[in-house]
């Protein structure tokens, strides 16, 4: 009896996903505003508190531009070189927003391809205390004056890993300046439509720019929360209002 032999059947073989990493780092072309929600605002959204009548709203403060000054950049754990950080997923998301623009470059595909070391990344810089006029989300696009964090000069490093050989190093820094140009991180950032603001470009770990920026750290940047400067003569005038009517409320902030 002859046998006869089995057909081999398939084999599947998934090569091993293989990544690197690259350090950058990123040097503000525009001023960074910071755009952390204050804990108030969350937690009004995890317990709302209902109906506000009149005479409540006469006897708050809608607004403590020196508290909403100070919530509103992240804030890092002690031990690291700066106290003020931001979201590493905006700096993804700028990568993202970029591919959809560039040539060869898909922003879902970038999405699974690339991560950003870590939940914040350290940014170096002096903040100021910057007062503008925003439109609420409403139908009516109510007007408001919010307060914020803006970093005049600012740099940040970074650490992106990628996979290979499906990217590589030369277009990871193409990818990220794309998005320091099109895309920016946080508030009135090109993305959005009408700002500039948090604009960067991107340059090796020993440019000398990063250099001096990079000697405003934790301790300067402490210093400048606990004593505000004023971002410009705008924000100057209406802090200046806003603490004279305290006074004359017989009110105070601090």
């Amino acid at each position: 009896m002859t046998a006869i032999a089995k057909k081999d059947e398939s084999t599947i073989y998934i090569e091993p996903v293989r990544t690197e990493g690259i350090n950058l780092v990123l040097i503000g072309l525009s001023p960074l505003i910071c755009n952390r929600m204050s804990e108030k605002v969350k937690g009004d959204l995890l317990m709302p508190r209902g109906r506000i009548t009149a005479a409540d709203k006469q006897s708050r403060l809608k607004h403590n531009p020196l508290a909403e000054y100070r919530n509103s950049p992240y804030v890092l754990p002690q031990g690291g070189d700066t106290l003020l950080g931001f979201m590493a997923s905006a700096i993804k998301g700028a990568m993202m927003t970029a591919a959809l623009d560039l040539p060869g470059a898909k922003k879902a595909q970038i999405g699974r391809l690339v991560y950003v070391v870590g939940d914040y990344v350290p940014i170096y810089g002096i903040p100021k205390l910057f007062m503008s006029v925003t439109r609420s989300a409403d139908m009516n696009r109510t007007p408001d004056v919010r307060t914020r964090a803006i970093i005049p000069q600012w740099a940040a490093l970074v650490t992106i890993k990628y996979v290979t050989p499906l990217l590589n190093a030369f277009t990871i820094v193409n990818l990220l300046s794309a998005g320091g140009i099109t895309a920016g991180i946080g508030d009135w950032r090109p993305e959005k439509g009408k700002g500039s603001y948090g604009q960067f470009s991107v340059a090796n770990p020993d440019d000398p720019d990063f250099a001096m920026i990079k000697q405003h750290g934790r301790i300067a940047q402490q210093a400048a929360l606990d004593e505000p400067e004023t971002y410009d003569e705008d924000t100057a005038k209406l802090l200046a209002w806003y603490m004279n009517e305290l006074k004359m409320r017989g009110r105070e902030q601090k």
